[in-house]
């Protein structure tokens, strides 16, 4: 069974700004410093961008976890969309949209993921995995719609 949610988040942060600072490798490592997770291969630093793939090392539930995802889609400053090539997960998709009105920036981030225990999944999906990714993505977002701090690193 595959689980999805929906997150978002509106800000002051002006679109184009929050575009990159949501594919600044070194942005999302410092949000997530409480998983100790660090980009190991691939884009480890600055902005990721199309074509491009991060592997991310990183402790979650105790358990060291290892994913590469790849940047699918690209169209700035409006939307970008990463999926997972290997890890814990046998489906993960994330759409990140950008749009900008009355001074203020709407992102939403549409995640859709398959657990890869499979009819076992479904409950672990609903009960555990979904909450704790949505936990995630509030916290990386709260991250970099405050901190200025979190501003994009060059390509």
């Amino acid at each position: 069974m595959t689980a999805a949610f929906t997150c978002t988040t509106t800000t002051t942060v002006g679109q184009a700004e929050l575009f990159d600072r949501s594919r600044s490798i070194d942005a999302h490592a410092t949000s997530m410093r409480f998983s100790r997770e660090r980009a190991v291969a691939g884009v480890t630093s600055g902005l990721i961008g199309l074509g491009e793939h991060v592997t991310w090392r990183a402790w979650h539930f105790g358990i060291p976890i290892r994913m590469t995802s790849v940047i699918t889609e690209l169209d700035a400053p409006h939307q970008f969309v990463d999926e997972q090539r290997t890890g814990p997960f046998r489906d993960f998709r994330h759409v990140h949209e950008f749009s900008e009105a009355d001074g203020l920036t709407t992102m939403v981030d549409r995640i859709r993921f398959t657990a890869p225990l499979g009819p076992a999944g479904a409950v672990a999906e609903r009960i555990l995995l979904r909450p704790y990714l949505r936990y995630l993505i509030e916290v990386r977002n709260r991250f970099l719609t405050a901190d200025p701090a979190a501003g994009p690193t060059s390509a």
